[in-house]
């Protein structure tokens, strides 16, 4: 019996860590360094919980867990352990992406899966937590997170969203468009059977089909997002939604034309609307009221907004360029000359130039108000919209945003990490940095603390306890966005 219950043990932690591990020669190809014991010394440690940094401090990684983060003054490192200097370094819990695709804009409203590049460039930019939000391709995410797991690929952690919950009249070729009801509970428990764990309501969806299917989804134990159009925000928190995808850039609610399970067709070019609420007072402060007492969740995606609010913003990191492919990497600078058409710009908006730039600012006063109301804010990039979007790289720069809309760099990065595992149900595994917990840790060179612009300075990304060489990742998915 004894003997039994130790091979069953064995087992059990084999299941959870040993399965995790890189068991391929490709995967094995971007690792840096993978021991039993590794000992991160002398270095800074932001802990994710909004707590000051730790300086000078040692991590102990062991079996894929943290062992002990202590004073480097006060440890002794363990015999046989990889020794890993980091002066100068800072490490964080891995991020955890509440909005990363596996897909990208390809024109014409396609979309294509980016199951070699994204999953690559993901953990390079330190995200080692995903939840896919909304899938055009659910199979190929499923075998993706299969091959991870497995420890065939290099990968996040990944939460799979199922297909995309959307109504008819949809603009998305690639959408099933639910008939009613009905057709909205048998999705769900389709897809519940084929493992994903949570599902995404699109623009299209009415009344009747989300509340079916948020009542289906909870039922057994799955979570319901939403980048509403037909339904408003307030309606959907209602009906027991439990997070909304965008802030208020999307919510149609204060549309004065808005009919019931209609999306306006002028949403997305009413910028004036936006600039005039206030998220402080008025109708705008009421739903975020409503929203924290409804328990639902906001993710913000402000790197898709930034894209293409400002003319010349963000800039064109190389980085990004060098990762798209010859004809992702056109389309993106054409799009970004439109942007910045100064004649087209009068003409459409008159000489008072575009609103935009003032909207992307209420939405980030908006997140703002919104989690210091209590709510809870999570972090994504949503790699669609004008593309330049990239995995990994737009999971920083939505960090950078956070700061930009008022936050500490502390407070950015618990949001973007500890927020994200607590919304999954897995802040006792992921999220912080404490003893117990699963060694997801990225190292960074400098102190994100004092200038978060250095959180794209990743060097490492431990995943389970093996460190990932981020500079390795990029490089292998140099020219693949776009194409695969």
């Amino acid at each position: 019996m004894r003997k039994l219950a130790a091979t069953l043990g064995f087992f059990l932690l084999c299941t959870s860590f040993c399965l995790a591990q890189p068991s391929s020669p490709t995967a094995k190809t971007y690792v840096k360094i993978d021991a039993p014991v590794v000992a991160l010394v002398h270095v800074r440690v932001i802990d994710g919980t909004g707590a000051p940094p730790r300086e000078d401090q040692n991590v102990i990684l062991s079996q894929g867990k943290i062992q002990s983060i202590s004073d480097a003054s006060s440890v002794n490192i363990p015999h046989g352990a990889q020794v890993v200097d980091l002066h100068g370094s800072t490490v964080i819990p891995g991020l955890v992406g509440m909005h990363d695709h596996m897909f990208y804009p390809t024109g014409n409203a396609i979309f294509a899966e980016m199951a070699y590049s994204f999953p690559r460039l993901y953990l390079a930019g330190g995200v080692t937590t995903i939840r896919t939000t909304g899938s055009l391709e659910p199979y190929t995410d499923l075998e993706l997170k299969k091959a991870i797991d497995a420890g065939k690929i290099p990968g996040p952690h990944m939460h799979v969203t199922g297909p995309y919950l959307e109504g008819a009249g949809s603009w998305a070729l690639q959408m099933h468009q639910l008939t009613g009801p009905d057709d909205a509970v048998k999705t769900v428990n389709f897809w519940l059977d084929e493992g994903v764990d949570n599902f995404k309501a699109y623009m299209f969806i009415t009344h009747d089909e989300l509340a079916a299917a948020i009542k289906a989804a909870h039922k057994r134990g799955a979570k319901v997002t939403g980048h509403l159009c037909s339904v408003g925000f307030r309606e959907a928190a209602e009906l027991g939604i439990d997070d909304l995808e965008h802030g208020f850039f999307v919510d149609t609610e204060f549309d004065p034309g808005k009919q019931e399970n209609i999306c306006p067709e002028h949403t997305a070019e009413n910028p004036e609307g936006m600039i005039k609420l206030d998220p402080n007072s008025g109708p705008l402060h009421d739903t975020i009221q409503y929203l924290v007492a409804h328990h639902v969740a906001l993710t913000s995606t402000l790197p898709v907004f930034e894209m293409g609010s400002f003319p010349g913003r963000p800039t064109l990191e190389p980085r990004v360029l060098d990762a798209l492919s010859i004809d992702s990497r056109l389309q993106i600078l054409q799009r970004r000359v439109q942007v910045a058409d100064s004649a087209a710009i009068r003409r459409r908006y008159g000489s008072e130039g575009s609103p935009w730039p003032q909207a992307f600012k209420k939405e980030e006063e908006f997140e703002y108000a919104f989690a210091k109301a209590g709510g809870l804010l999570l972090a994504g990039l949503d790699p669609t919209g004008m593309g330049g979007v990239i995995a990994g790289f737009g999971d920083q720069r939505e960090v950078e945003l956070l700061v930009e809309a008022g936050f500490t760099p502390l407070e950015a990065i618990h949001i973007a990490t500890a927020n994200g595992a607590q919304y999954l149900g897995e802040l006792d595994r992921i999220g912080t940095l404490a003893p117990g917990k699963q060694a997801d840790l990225v190292v960074i060179k400098g102190d994100p603390s004092r200038n978060i612009a250095d959180i794209e300075n990743v060097e490492t990304v431990f995943k389970d306890g093996v460190g990932y060489d981020s500079a390795r990742l990029i490089e292998s998915a140099k020219g693949m966005v776009g194409s695969r």
